[in-house]
């Protein structure tokens, strides 16, 4: 299974989003700047966060995005159902009743497992627990002082 790059550019955004102060209007063109994402995609990917209420919006000059809730409220699980939908790794697992072999099908309860842990992890990490885990990495990266560092190719 893969998320969509719609989905991992929407993780990116958010990210940079919750590394702003509460309810600080962020403008498109920054946010694709740092994010290395188009103008056209950048609004195609939010349109779902919006409608979520996870991300809002501001028209206008000085208008642009901004994390509508506490960073520790969002998950990577919201993220990936408002960009990808419900979780379903088979079809089996789409609607209830959708398949009629659920009832004896010996992987079918297989299917479910997976699904309920891998949301499960992904509800677990927040976009506060992720901001702090990157900020962590940073410093340590930079303790290590340029010695241990990759050097490009």
């Amino acid at each position: 299974m893969f998320i969509t790059r719609a989905t991992e550019y929407a993780i990116r955004a958010l990210l940079y989003l919750a590394k702003q102060p509460r309810g600080e209007i962020v403008f498109k063109k920054d946010i694709c700047k740092s994010q290395d994402i188009t103008p056209a995609f950048l609004t195609k990917i939010l349109q779902p966060l919006i409608k979520e209420g996870i991300v809002a919006s501001q028209r206008g000059v000085g208008g642009g995005f901004y994390l509508a809730k506490d960073p520790g409220e969002v998950s990577l699980l919201d993220v990936v159902r408002a960009e990808e939908g419900p979780l379903s790794l088979n079809q089996c697992l789409v609607e209830a009743g959708s398949c009629e072999r659920s009832v004896f099908c010996p992987v079918h309860g297989a299917w479910q497992e997976v699904r309920d842990e891998m949301a499960t992890i992904l509800e677990r990490h927040t976009f506060a627990r992720l901001v702090q885990q990157e900020e962590e990495k940073r410093q340590s990266h930079a303790s290590r002082g340029p010695e241990h560092r990759k050097k490009p190719a």
